[in-house]
């Protein structure tokens, strides 16, 4: 079985070099696609032997609409040679649990679905932890809370369309398409295990969002400061569940019911914001 793995950056070079290390373990660097919004030699050298390829950056009008839809197209293209296209955001890792599978290609192989949604997770920076350098991320930071924001679609096994972080689908076929959510299957979100590269990030963000132009990102990027803010007071204030329990409870409540959008054509999972935090344990610690 041939796996793809797809992303888009611009320069979150600490979050790309994780992207890169934990799936080129997985299922090669020769698999690895990534666009690089803007030239960039350093990408390559952070990815070697992943195919890179360079769009200019020069402009962000309906910066959201033309990368979703530029996206699809790179994932249709390698739809046509490969079994299953995995696509994630460079500070996102797709995860297997080794107590359930061996590998990522087995998880996906016991999948019959078109498309195959991960039980996503923030993993968090705490106070007192050690800033990061190069090297994995889990094991020297094992605090998340799960997302239904960022259960993903992650992976499919033709073309389609990803939005909103679900799939988008045919009006005809919107109640019928199938959500499968695999147990011991999920999306890292790494976005706030790093604190220093946060505000690295959340510059830029900021700065291409309050720029002059049409159909630019919206609060979240407009103001990613105070939102990193709130996500650690939040986050802190939740109580602290055991993985055996915080995880069976996650994905009982995530894999099920997903939001079938009217208006855009969408399934995916339900944004919703469980009231916990838990632990990675430490099997997960040679994968991230």
């Amino acid at each position: 079985m041939r796996i793809a793995c797809l992303t888009m950056v611009h320069r979150d070079y600490w979050a790309l070099s994780r992207w890169y290390a934990h799936h080129a373990r997985h299922i090669g660097a020769g698999n690895l696609f990534v666009v690089a919004h803007g030239a960039d030699p350093d990408i390559a050298r952070i990815c070697p032997g992943a195919s890179v390829l360079t769009i200019p950056r020069d402009g962000f009008d309906n910066f959201d609409k033309a990368r979703a839809e530029m996206l699809d197209g790179f994932h249709a293209g390698l739809s046509k040679v490969y079994d299953w296209v995995i696509r994630t955001d460079a500070d996102e890792l797709v995860v297997i649990d080794p107590d359930r599978w061996d590998s990522l290609a087995a998880a996906l192989a016991a999948c019959e679905v078109p498309v195959v949604t991960a039980l996503g997770f923030d993993l968090a920076e705490r106070p007192g932890d050690t800033p990061l350098k190069d090297g994995p991320v889990f094991g020297p930071r094992r605090a998340l809370a799960f997302s239904g924001h960022y259960s993903k679609a992650v992976a499919a096994r033709r073309a389609v369309g990803f939005q909103l972080h679900g799939t988008r689908v045919a009006p005809r076929k919107l109640e019928s398409f199938p959500f499968h959510m695999p147990q011991g299957l999920y999306l890292a979100h790494l976005k706030y295990a790093n604190r220093a590269v946060l505000d690295d990030g959340n510059a830029i963000r900021m700065a291409v969002a309050n720029a002059p132009g049409k159909g630019l990102p919206g609060g979240g990027w407009q103001e990613a400061g105070e939102d990193a803010r709130k996500f650690y007071e939040t986050f802190e204030a939740k109580p602290q569940l055991p993985w055996e329990e915080a995880e069976p409870q996650a994905h009982a409540t995530l894999s099920v019911k997903p939001a079938r959008l009217d208006r855009f054509s969408v399934v995916k999972t339900r944004a919703l914001k469980l009231p916990f935090r838990t632990e990675l344990p430490d099997r997960f610690f040679g994968q991230g």
